[in-house]
């Protein structure tokens, strides 16, 4: 079972807080062969039998490129204030690098100035893991080349788009790419390689930094920072040796962000236990931690479960799965991640940008979806949201995984975790209760 935190009474947020819900591109925009697009790893991925659930692909996705003007009505009609999405880099670079797309950049200039003029704040993401083919071609993230590139693609965006964005995001989960991508293999692109996912780390860290001083270059006001997945970590039992092993844990699974952005140097217990011969070590010259942790202005965090490492370390259920098997429920997780991070890291000013869980959602005969599981989690991880802006943290904003149903990776259409149900084969959007339920908590400023 989950622990239900609350609340005890009325919880009120700050007049000013940021309701937001949020997506990606490959995982909503489809068009992927329109309007000059490139390919990127995931359409070569997706197409491989094996790699996603019923061989599902990104290719029409929920059809949001042309479908843009009726989502952001649905935003409107929510009372969203904030909106966080990502920019398609193959969509503006097609081979990444080079003249950009000018029908790719007039797509999001639509899509901006439609924000606007609903009244919603935009957040975009540079780069939510599609990398586009032909720089994976050329050795992907492994080569430090690739956020040289990462960091032309930005000035790029932020020259033609600049003007209409006040809170950029660099990289989306880096943890996921190098852990999922190069780690397990169920990502694109699809490798297993333990020494070359640290090296990609390390490059995706760069690339970040990199972007940050691209946007100081243009002399811009809006504000820029990472979106990282963390994960509290905790010993699965009293043990000395279950402590040590979720300490070492906790420098892969934060650590290893964390200290690089915000302190400037690699947790000496994870660069040991690489060792000095590993790639990622090989791969850090002189400046590089410098350049990492350039100053930014805020910390997206995407907080979704607990981990609990055992003795030997591996890694232990405490709590009910959501329908992502990975996916433990424990609230209070948000809590202690958000507070160890304002402790451990400073006051820098905090936006949730990914919580959420799938639910198994059917279409009644009455066109509703009965997802009050989404609503419980929804209640109880802002509940402990909630308790941490009274403890002090900096928090914003917060921004539901997702908006809308979409292709879930490698999971394809199997998992739905939207506020707004789409039915694939006709692709008409309604709002599941949970939708209903958010729009009353914008409205009231809390529940």
């Amino acid at each position: 079972m989950s622990i239900p935190i609350g609340p005890a009474g009325p919880l009120r947020f700050p007049d000013n807080f940021g309701w937001g819900a949020a997506t990606s591109a490959y995982q909503i925009e489809g068009a992927t062969k329109e309007d000059g697009r490139g390919e990127s790893v995931w359409d070569t991925f997706s197409r491989v039998p094996g790699r996603t659930r019923n061989g599902d692909t990104g290719d029409v996705a929920i059809d949001h490129y042309h479908r843009y003007a009726e989502d952001l009505d649905l935003m409107r009609d929510l009372g969203l204030r904030s909106y966080r999405f990502s920019i398609s880099w193959p969509r503006i670079q097609p081979d990444g690098t080079g003249t950009p797309n000018q029908r790719g950049l007039d797509f999001y200039r639509r899509l901006l100035d439609g924000l606007h003029e609903r009244g919603i704040t935009p957040m975009a993401t540079l780069f939510h893991w599609d990398l586009p083919q032909a720089l994976q071609d050329a050795g992907g993230w492994e080569s430090r080349d690739t956020a040289h590139r990462f960091a032309d693609y930005a000035d790029v965006v932020f020259r033609a788009l600049g003007d209409r964005v006040p809170s950029w995001l660099t990289i989306n989960e880096p943890k996921t790419v190098v852990q999922n991508g190069y780690l397990t293999g169920h990502h694109a692109p699809g490798r297993q390689d333990p020494d070359a996912a640290y090296l990609v780390a390390h490059h995706l860290q760069l690339a970040h930094g990199f972007a940050v001083a691209a946007l100081r270059a243009n002399g811009s006001d809006s504000r820029i920072g990472p979106a990282l997945n963390l994960h509290p970590c905790y010993p699965a039992d009293d043990s000395p040796q279950a402590a040590a092993a979720a300490h070492l844990y906790d420098g892969y699974e934060n650590r290893l962000y964390l200290d690089s952005l915000f302190k400037g140097s690699y947790p000496e217990d994870l660069l040991a236990d690489l060792g000095p011969q590993s790639r990622m070590v090989q791969g850090i010259r002189d400046g590089d931690l410098k350049i990492i942790s350039a100053p930014v202005d805020l910390l997206a965090v995407q907080y979704y479960t607990p981990i609990y490492v055992t003795a030997d370390g591996g890694t232990a259920h405490r709590w009910a799965t959501s329908e992502a098997e990975w996916q433990q429920i424990y609230p209070e997780g948000m809590y202690d991640l958000l507070t160890r991070v304002t402790r451990d890291y400073g006051p820098i000013p905090l936006t949730i940008t990914e919580n959420g869980l799938p639910t198994p959602d059917t279409l009644a005969a009455d066109d509703t979806v009965q997802d009050t599981g989404r609503i419980n989690f929804l209640r109880d991880h802002l509940t402990a949201a909630h308790r941490a802006i009274a403890d002090g943290v900096p928090l914003e904003s917060f921004h539901v995984w997702s908006l809308l149903d979409n292709f879930e990776w490698d999971q394809g259409y199997d998992q739905r975790w939207g506020l707004v149900y789409v039915d694939y084969a006709t692709q008409r959007r309604v709002l599941k209760n949970s939708a209903t339920w958010y729009r009353s908590v914008i409205a009231d400023g809390g529940f």
